[in-house]
């Protein structure tokens, strides 16, 4: 398990990249470099890094199932991914 302190962070950045997105994005249509400058660090979207739904861990993060690799394997071993078995052959 990650550290709870590493994901209430991670949700933090979501929550500023979502208040400050359409902001962003009208800076940027504008070309207002001095106005993206002076936004948050924690509101731009390149800051944010996917996480375990589960777990929490940070790496090896499976984007369509959004979950470790590790979870993956235990979830798939269990049959609780549909369409999901081990290959063999």
């Amino acid at each position: 398990m990650a550290k709870e302190s590493m994901v209430a962070r991670e949700v933090k950045r979501e929550k500023l990249c979502a208040k400050y997105a359409e902001k962003r994005a009208q800076l940027k249509k504008d070309g207002d470099y001095a106005g993206l400058q002076a936004l948050p660090k924690n509101a731009s979207p390149v800051r944010k890094h996917n996480r375990c739904k589960l777990t929490g861990r940070p790496r090896g993060y499976m984007r369509v199932f959004g979950i470790s690799r590790i979870q993956f394997r235990e979830m798939a071993s269990a049959g609780l991914i549909p369409g999901v078995k081990k290959a063999s052959w």
